[in-house]
């Protein structure tokens, strides 16, 4: 196998995928003890083993495209694919959402007075943190469009600048999403509007916050020439993860932020 005559990536046998299922498991039972035991001592520790294995993982991935050459055109047709796949069943993931939000929201039940939002709910106000996040992501979608064709122009200088600038705002939107969360009056576990607006807004902030390592970990390979005006997968996957948490964002914003309050 070592003189292949086929322009296809038989990868190599790796430790990290069981490990990172490993990790995960720890994490989730971490993040289950620490609601209910206030501790939080597992959690760190599946939160820290899977970003060692992240760490080595996506260092194997970059020597196998940049150094390996074993990222031919077949097999980033294939990753292309996989992207698109991979992208589309996280529309479906928060389309789940929408839908449990729209349905207790167009026919509110008798247990929460059939209004919405229910009685002793202070919702945010959309035009102050909300519209200012929106603002951010918005823009962060320019600075990165900015990035990927400065990168097709063969400008290192403007592709740094445009995915730094992106992944500040990222950064930003998720210190501002912390804020809010601090600040509000009600939790999770109040009534079905606690809970539609929890879930939804918090897993579309670790999707901020995943998007944004994402965006640094190609702006580091950036910094260290891996990609080229030609080759650049690992960042175009990155820009389309985060035009795709800007447009879940939009909704968000339109439904949960502004309709619904």
């Amino acid at each position: 196998m070592m003189n292949k005559n086929h322009p296809f990536h038989l990868v190599d046998v790796s430790p990290w995928p069981i490990m990172g299922s490993i990790s995960a498991l720890i994490t989730m039972s971490g993040i289950v003890k620490w609601f209910h035991s206030f501790n939080s001592t597992l959690l760190f520790i599946g939160l820290t083993s899977m970003s060692l294995i992240m760490f080595q993982w996506w260092r194997d991935i970059s020597r196998e495209s940049t150094f390996q050459g074993h990222h031919t055109f077949i097999v980033t047709m294939g990753l292309r694919w996989g992207m698109i796949l991979f992208i589309t069943s996280e529309v479906f993931f928060f389309i789940s959402f929408f839908w449990g939000f729209f349905h207790n929201s167009l026919a509110p039940a008798v247990d929460i007075g059939m209004t919405w939002p229910p009685k002793g709910i202070e919702t945010f106000n959309p035009i102050q943190i909300p519209l200012l996040n929106t603002l951010i992501l918005l823009t962060s979608g320019l600075t990165v469009t900015w990035a990927h064709h400065s990168l097709m122009e063969n400008n290192f200088k403007q592709a740094t600048h445009g995915l730094l600038l992106t992944v500040i705002l990222g950064f930003y939107f998720t210190l501002l999403q912390g804020y809010e969360y601090f600040e509000s009056s009600f939790s999770i576990a109040d009534a079905a509007y606690g809970s539609s607006f929890f879930m939804a807004t918090g897993f579309h902030g670790l999707h901020v916050i995943i998007g944004t390592t994402f965006l640094l970990v190609c702006l580091i390979r950036h910094l260290n020439n891996h990609f080229s005006q030609i080759h650049h997968f690992g960042f175009e996957a990155a820009a389309w993860y985060w035009h795709f948490v800007d447009v879940v964002w939009l909704f968000l914003y339109i439904s949960v932020y502004w309709w619904g309050s």
